[in-house]
């Protein structure tokens, strides 16, 4: 009997080595890299997003430099909380996965980079909605704030379509064809102006503390 109450012992001890073992290692998987008022940031969101953009654009941007845009995701996302922003419907999070996709040559090299990046077919799809939500709250604030004249679409033909098609040796859209798509560039180069500077001021009023070291993984 003492024999096995010994060896109950002895693996009673073993369980909570491991499990101790486990918690130090989750430790060192993920922790907190930034506190922004009475919520954190995680190192595991910032690898998340690093993995995100290692697939769209091929490479990503420095750690710290992710951080902040975490941080300037979640004070957009508290404000379209607040405003009671609609989440991204099912089939709106469809489109917007397709049009991703349809951003590579054929989906298997869509496949074969999400999968180079770490990334899950879950991740892609809560990350895009996020975006979508995210984009959807800026849209709502600032669209109707902005104005877009006339003559800001004609030179923006003039000086900047025209001169692009010029130098890749192809002819250029008519101006009337052009016009739509000009104007929401314009819009749209409008709201990440407005929204970059609201940004800016809604840092200074927040309490963040960065605990970030540099680092890749």
């Amino acid at each position: 009997m003492r024999g096995a109450s010994q060896i109950r012992r002895s693996f009673f001890l073993a369980v909570v080595f491991l499990f101790g073992f486990f918690l130090g290692a989750q430790e060192l998987i993920d922790r907190v890299v930034a506190r922004i008022e009475n919520d954190v940031i995680l190192l595991s969101d910032v690898r998340l997003l690093s993995h995100y953009q290692l697939l769209v654009e091929g490479k990503t941007e420095s750690d710290s430099e992710i951080l902040d845009r975490l941080i300037d995701q979640w004070i957009v996302r508290s404000e379209a909380n607040i405003a009671r922003t609609p989440q991204p419907s099912d089939a709106d999070i469809d489109r917007a996965v397709q049009r991703l996709v349809q951003g590579f040559s054929s989906q298997q090299d869509f496949e074969a980079r999400r999968k180079l990046a770490g990334l899950t077919e879950v991740d892609v799809r809560r990350i895009t909605a996020d975006q979508l939500f995210l984009n959807s709250y800026l849209d709502s604030r600032f669209r109707p704030t902005v104005q877009v004249s006339e003559q800001a679409i004609q030179d923006f033909y003039k000086n900047s379509l025209l001169p692009r098609a010029q130098a890749r040796g192809t002819s250029p859209p008519a101006f009337d064809t052009a016009h739509d798509f000009i104007q929401e560039a314009l819009i749209q180069r409008g709201i990440n102006e407005q929204a970059d500077k609201w940004l800016k001021e809604s840092h200074a009023r927040l309490r963040v503390t960065k605990m970030l070291e540099e680092s890749h993984p």
